[in-house]
């Protein structure tokens, strides 16, 4: 094993509902240990301004006012989360800083993640690594998903082939096929539709333990339409934006509020069905925020026909996966390892990424100009 580095990854995902921390030791090959982790909500108030600006995104300037305002108290977060897991664990080596997505559109060689990093780093005292996806895009991936890499150190003693599947703002899934290869894309809607219309609905933030979606009964004309999105035709790898299915919402806008929920739910039940995949599964693992939610899992373990259950049986913690990914994710950065691969994302083989910042940290240690990382 390489240099054993303790590490905080950081995580606000498509869903908008705040930052996810936690502190793993690793190589970035593989995982020898986990330290705690927590999760600090947005307040409302940020929260519904952070869900307009991915409405403005593709028009938005990077000196936008109001983006730059909602990027600094984004990452005013990140900060407080990094400092309260290094009151528990003082001596950290990195922070791996993913950010906050607000436009993905690989086709248009775009993805943008707000987030300070210098500003991270200057705060923490740390070095900081970001912007994992945009060199995956420039070199004609998909930049998205990045999080296989660690489901597959994940996994590596596990009967194949096997998939987990992440259901967070956006759908992703991971499948590891018999010769251990890694199969990777987005599959459509996750939590994203269904917490727009329980938003707009009831007024809380999603759909909580599937109450709204399990009293409707799906449209399937209405669901047959969704599906009918070329997207779902297309072959993997492939990723999606959060607002590229953002039409459903008036779609659904006929139904009863307990109807459109089902039907929502339907969508991204079936879309996962659908996705196209080189091998079956023998079992799915899912994480991510989805499956806490009975309506999805029981339409799951329904529509693919094998066992269907949440990574947490496999002793994973499910709520700091995608935390810990990212810290795993920065190490593989700065040792130069690959971020992106053909079945994966799309792009060349054996390509990095990532940025590297160290604006709190001066001298830079010694230990980075030797694993190869660049600050920024």
């Amino acid at each position: 094993m390489d240099r054993v580095m303790n590490v905080i990854g950081l995580m606000s995902g498509t869903s908008l509902d705040g930052v996810d921390a936690a502190v793993i030791q690793t190589d970035g090959e593989r995982i020898a240990g986990y330290g705690p982790d927590i999760s600090l909500p947005y307040p409302a108030m940020l929260r519904q301004r952070a869900r307009k600006i991915l409405d403005r995104a593709p028009g938005l300037s990077h000196d936008d006012p109001e983006l730059k305002a909602v990027e600094h108290e984004i990452t005013r977060h990140h900060v407080a989360a990094v400092r309260q897991l290094q009151a528990c664990v003082p001596d950290i080596d990195l922070i791996g800083f993913h950010g906050q997505t607000i436009l993905h559109a690989p086709d248009r060689h775009r993805t943008w993640q707000i987030g300070d990093a210098a500003l991270l780093s200057h705060e923490s005292g740390l070095a900081v690594v970001h912007d994992f996806r945009s060199a995956d895009v420039a070199a004609g991936g998909e930049g998205a998903p990045l999080v296989p890499w660690y489901h597959a150190a994940l996994l590596h003693d596990a009967p194949l082939p096997v998939a987990v599947l992440n259901i967070g703002g956006v759908a992703n899934v991971t499948l590891i096929d018999a010769d251990r290869t890694i199969h990777a894309c987005d599959t459509g809607p996750g939590n994203a539709l269904l917490d727009d219309w329980a938003f707009r609905h009831t007024g809380t933030a999603c759909d909580i333990d599937g109450r709204l979606a399990s009293r409707g009964t799906v449209n399937r004309t209405v669901l047959e339409h969704l599906l009918s999105d070329p997207y779902f035709t297309r072959p993997a790898p492939k990723s999606l934006d959060r607002q590229t299915f953002a039409s459903a919402l008036e779609r659904v806008s006929a139904c009863t509020p307990a109807d459109g929920a089902a039907t929502l739910a339907a969508f991204t039940i079936e879309a996962i069905r659908r996705t196209p995949l080189p091998a079956t599964p023998a079992r799915w693992y899912v994480c991510g925020g989805g499956r806490h939610n009975p309506v999805l899992m029981h339409g799951l373990q329904a529509a693919l026909g094998v066992p269907v259950a949440p990574v947490d049986g496999l002793g994973w913690n499910g709520d700091a996966l995608e935390a810990q990914c990212f810290g795993f994710l920065a190490v593989r950065s700065i040792r130069g390892l690959p971020l992106s691969a053909p079945t994966i994302t799309g792009a060349p083989g054996g390509l990095s990424g990532g940025r590297l910042t160290c604006a709190g940290l001066m001298p830079v240690p010694a230990w980075i100009h030797k694993t190869g990382g660049t600050s920024s």
